[in-house]
């Protein structure tokens, strides 16, 4: 009788036992394959999802934006006496050499007497103006100092409309502060009248006064951009307002390219004929020349007989497929070149030969 109990309750034990085993294996599958399983009933940690940061990137190229202050000394007439006035300005800049060479805007130390560079590491330098190009709004300064910390920068770094990126200044000096935003455009020849010699990326990362000169960072923080200023416009009472999420920059490419001239030669000399030009299209035919829109009266292209309406057809022998690559390509050819352009004008085809000069360094 005693064996018949001892029997019985080793088969309930071994039951038991498989019961256990099957709803282990059923509900923790992992047991199945031999690996190991542990569960911590009183201390268990809830895992915080890791955070997207670009701190990073901002570490990277942060050290090498600077502040840039200026001192413009002049006069002024008051009743009895004239007074020494100064007036300050506030900017930002990025390093770009080892040997110290800046890039600013322009606009930030035009008519300056006084410029004084302040790095992160709380150096203050005193810099000098090695060139400036106003038709980019561009300027290179020149700071004489050892370890400096140089932006990541990296050739051909083509912009794409959607990229992420930060624009990194001294808003308002309060010190230096990153923004964030898109690529929301690439413009080509932004500016009025005669004037089309610079591209632009158009971004909402926010810039402020104090923001200009600084450097507009892709999410490796390599830089993409000078930071230029925010699109203004007109309100109702035609005065000038700010309009919010429209801001632009220098790419890259062109500013590097106007640093190097301005190093190498304290300038940067360009092609100019002085017209402007609007594709004529047909349907069938597609672009069939460059119709004058606009002629510099005292420019070039007046000088040799060129005229309102006249459709531009070819230019020293290759067809011509926009008014942009026609004013590139006369940007860059060296002043005094004499190029041949191909004319339509009231239904006649003239060749006329224009000496092309240089663009001079000011506001068209």
């Amino acid at each position: 009788m005693k064996a018949n109990k001892y029997l019985a309750f080793i088969v309930r034990s071994i039951l038991l036992g498989i019961v256990v085993s099957a709803v282990l294996l059923t509900f923790v599958p992992a047991l199945r394959y031999g690996e190991s399983f542990s569960i911590n009933w009183f201390n268990s940690e809830r895992k915080i999802p890791e955070r997207l940061s670009f701190r990073d990137a901002i570490n990277r190229a942060g050290p090498a934006v600077v502040n840039i202050y200026t001192t413009a000394i002049g006069t002024r007439t008051t009743l009895f006496r004239r007074e020494r006035v100064e007036q300050r300005g506030l900017g930002s800049g990025v390093i770009m050499t080892e040997s110290g060479h800046i890039l600013t805007c322009y606009h930030v130390i035009d008519n300056a007497d006084q410029i004084v560079v302040s790095l992160q590491d709380g150096r203050n330098l005193e810099a000098q103006m090695i060139g400036f190009d106003v038709h980019t709004d561009l300027a290179v300064l020149k700071v004489n100092a050892d370890n400096l910390p140089v932006i990541p920068q990296i050739e051909d770094r083509q912009p794409h409309v959607g990229d992420l990126v930060m624009a990194i200044g001294n808003p308002y000096n309060l010190g230096q502060t990153t923004t964030q935003g898109v690529v929301g455009a690439l413009r080509a020849g932004l500016g009025n009248g005669l004037r089309q010699y610079s591209d632009y990326i158009q971004t909402d990362a926010v810039m402020n006064e104090g923001s200009s000169g600084g450097a507009l960072i892709d999410s490796n923080g390599y830089l993409m951009g000078i930071n230029n200023a925010n699109f203004k416009s007109l309100d109702e009472n035609n005065r000038v307002i700010d309009v919010a999420g429209v801001f632009f920059a220098v790419p890259y490419d062109l500013a590097k390219s106007v640093m190097d001239r301005l190093i190498s030669g304290g300038m940067v000399t360009r092609g100019y004929m002085g017209i402007q030009g609007a594709e004529l299209i047909q349907s069938v035919n597609g672009v069939i020349g460059i119709g004058v829109t606009a002629i510099d009266p005292a420019g070039p292209a007046a000088k040799g007989g060129m005229q309102l309406q006249d459709v531009i057809i070819e230019l020293d022998g290759e067809k011509v497929d926009s008014s942009k690559q026609m004013l590139d390509k006369i940007t860059e050819t060296p002043p005094g070149t004499i190029m041949n352009f191909v004319v339509r004008r009231q239904g006649q085809t003239i060749t006329l030969p224009i000496e092309i000069s240089t663009l001079p360094n000011k506001e068209l």
